[in-house]
């Protein structure tokens, strides 16, 4: 009899201890923002398909500097986007130190880098050759910048300024506050045709609109960051460009695979393609759609592709 009492209470407790770890549907899943199209449209998409499963799900902006505390505190549980260009090195520190989670590359290739439109070969022979900005650089000159060159960065953390200096450019670095910013300078210099250099990424819409070049510097090498007497300057680092062929990540805070292995299993089946993202992209800045109608746009359009993502035992 006691033997049986006992067996009982294991059960019971057993039972409460599993109720708890078990995540109700009004708990959220806390799903990053940042300030980029893509990302605000696919962490939608994604929103929008753990809700379908009958997750909750809450927005949080963040910057990206900010955001990898609160994944590391599970203060945040998904990143659908992690850019090698931007944010590699803040990613292999949270991954070695086991504070995120992989789940997953995208097909999609990326390149983050200095662009302008074609026309402004026109004023600077040479281009793409980044040599040519050395003799060029006063068209790009602008009031208050002392004849220096003005290259406009978007609102990202970039090492623009340490590689101006490693590659003796003179160009004083301007950054917006926004990206929509970046396309508003970029399409008041192209009504007028005036020559501009600026941040640019692929994929996005711009590439499907305007015909532009990346800046070709040296190519990339880990070297280039950590190493100065690597490169054409052996008392800087950053005398080199950005990786051509970057890879475009997803990320979750590490409670994620096991308080909801459900949407964990959904986000890592998560896929798009260059086209896919230049695509829910125009939606928004050419079309002028809202995030959440890009994202169920392309949900209504796509029903096999993301369908094939929901596991059988999620359904």
């Amino acid at each position: 009899m006691k033997n049986s009492i006992l067996c009982l209470v294991i059960l019971l407790f057993s039972n409460v201890v599993v109720a708890q770890q078990i995540v109700t549907p009004l708990e959220p899943i806390k799903i990053i923002l940042n300030n980029w199209t893509s990302q605000l449209t696919v962490a939608r998409i994604a929103g929008s398909l753990f809700q379908r499963q009958g997750f909750a799900v809450k927005y949080i902006r963040l910057p990206t500097a900010g955001q990898w505390y609160m994944l590391k505190h599970n203060r945040a549980d998904v990143q659908v986007e992690v850019w090698q260009g931007t944010m590699a090195e803040k990613y292999d520190q949270m991954l070695k130190a086991n504070w995120l989670v992989d789940a997953g590359t995208y097909d999609a290739i990326t390149r983050e880098e200095w662009w302008y439109p074609e026309y402004v070969e026109e004023y600077c022979p040479g281009l793409p050759d980044w040599r040519a900005l050395k003799s060029c650089f006063s068209v790009f000159s602008k009031p208050g910048s002392q004849g220096f060159g003005v290259y406009i960065g978007g609102p990202w953390e970039k090492p623009d300024k340490a590689r101006v200096r490693a590659l003796g450019l003179k160009f004083k670095i301007t950054n917006t506050t926004t990206g929509n910013q970046l396309w508003e300078e970029l399409e008041s210099a192209i009504k007028d045709k005036l020559p501009i250099v600026l941040f640019n990424w692929t994929p996005n819409w711009v590439g499907s609109i305007h015909k532009g070049k990346f800046v070709e510097f040296p190519e990339h090498s880990i070297e280039c960051e950590t190493n100065p007497q690597w490169g054409i300057n052996t008392s800087f680092l950053y005398d080199c460009g950005n990786p051509k062929a970057g890879w475009l990540k997803k990320v979750t805070s590490t409670e994620f695979p096991t308080k909801w292995p459900c949407p964990f299993e959904i986000l890592k089946n998560m896929n798009f393609s260059n086209a896919q993202l230049e695509y829910i992209s125009t939606l928004v800045d050419v079309k002028k759609m809202s995030y959440q109608q890009s994202a169920d746009v392309w949900l209504k359009e796509n029903q096999q592709i993301w369908q094939d993502w929901i596991p059988k035992e999620c359904s």
